[in-house]
């Protein structure tokens, strides 16, 4: 098969679009033919081999995708050849066809796109577990969304006002604010801006916000969780920014308030039972039009380092998918 291979850690552009050996089905297996895989910040990570984990070289870079099964391993029988699927692994997505456990796959809900189902699984997951089973958010309560233009930014905007959470989106720029309130944000602020606090007391009624959502990290944690309400909970989900934050404990003691860590892998791993039913509540509001991951570009796979780099960069506000 044809596949994006990187033979050693760096950038994009030292990858090669060539031949790679199809990969063996073992039991419990399925083998998918790719239809569509997305681009994420974890992908990026691992390509330079900066993620905490690191796959063995060389490898196929991709950790999210949808496609079509294409072959059954020995064991399985919740599956049959001609599924539409959406399923991730550690690496192996930007390949024409990928070999994955039956156990981290599922069924694409009816009239669900490939391009949709490539970029649904991971952002939408982790959104729906920080909220509902993390943060236990409350109809009415305040959330605000960190990195909201963001793959789970975005999904958490979505998730929290399907929820009927009222959203502050805060986003660099005035493109990725408007990707925020077109995703459903009650309100969009600029991260960075000198009177950020003021504004969310302004919006709050001098209150806070009852939920922080902080994929970003860095300057921005303190500044958030101090603009946390009594007894708010502020989500920990991972640190875009580079920096991981010291965090002063005393003002959890003074606010009641709870920093809530919310590991999605972990989550699938001792609660895979729990993790299926949000998977399926989540295709419940995807075939309501209430969660749907907000795509601005589809590339040819071979196209994959002007893809990969617009993503790296930021210069693409929204999802970005490779199609084989």
């Amino acid at each position: 098969m044809k596949a994006v291979t990187a033979n050693d850690y760096g950038l994009p552009e030292s990858f090669e679009y060539a031949d790679h050996p199809d990969a063996e089905l073992g039991e419990g297996e399925l083998r998918i033919e790719v239809k569509a895989a997305g681009i994420s910040f974890v992908d990026l990570l691992l390509a330079q081999g900066k993620y905490q984990v690191k796959p063995p070289l060389p490898y196929v870079p991709g950790t999210e995708f949808a496609g079509v099964v294409a072959e059954v391993g020995k064991g399985v029988d919740t599956f049959s050849v001609g599924d539409r699927v959406l399923s991730g692994a550690l690496a192996g997505g930007y390949g024409e066809s990928c070999v994955v456990p039956a156990s981290v796959t599922h069924k694409m809900p009816p009239g669900m796109a490939f391009d949709h189902g490539a970029v649904f699984r991971v952002s939408y997951s982790t959104a729906y577990y920080a909220l509902v089973q993390r943060a236990a958010l409350q109809a009415g309560e305040t959330i605000l969304v960190l990195g909201a233009a963001g793959a789970v930014g975005t999904a958490c905007v979505q998730v929290a006002k399907a929820l009927d959470a009222r959203v502050i989106a805060s986003a660099s720029t005035e493109g990725k604010r408007a990707l925020a309130v077109q995703c459903g944000a009650d309100h969009a602020i600029e991260t960075g801006a000198d009177d950020w606090r003021q504004q969310i007391k302004d919006l709050t009624g001098g209150k806070g916000v009852d939920v922080v959502f902080d994929p970003v990290g860095g300057d921005l944690t303190e500044l958030a969780f101090r603009s946390l309400a009594w007894k708010g909970r502020h989500l920990v989900i991972g640190f875009a920014q580079g920096a991981i934050p010291a965090l002063p404990v005393n003002l959890a003691l003074l606010k009641g308030a709870a920093l809530v860590g919310v590991d999605i892998r972990q989550f699938g791993l001792y609660e895979a039972d729990q993790y299926d039913r949000n998977m399926e509540a989540l295709f419940d509001l995807y075939a309501v039009g209430k969660v749907t991951p907000p795509i601005v570009a589809s590339y040819a796979l071979a196209d994959f380092k002007p893809a990969m780099r617009a993503v790296m960069d930021g210069t693409a506000v929204g999802r970005v998918v490779l199609e084989p």
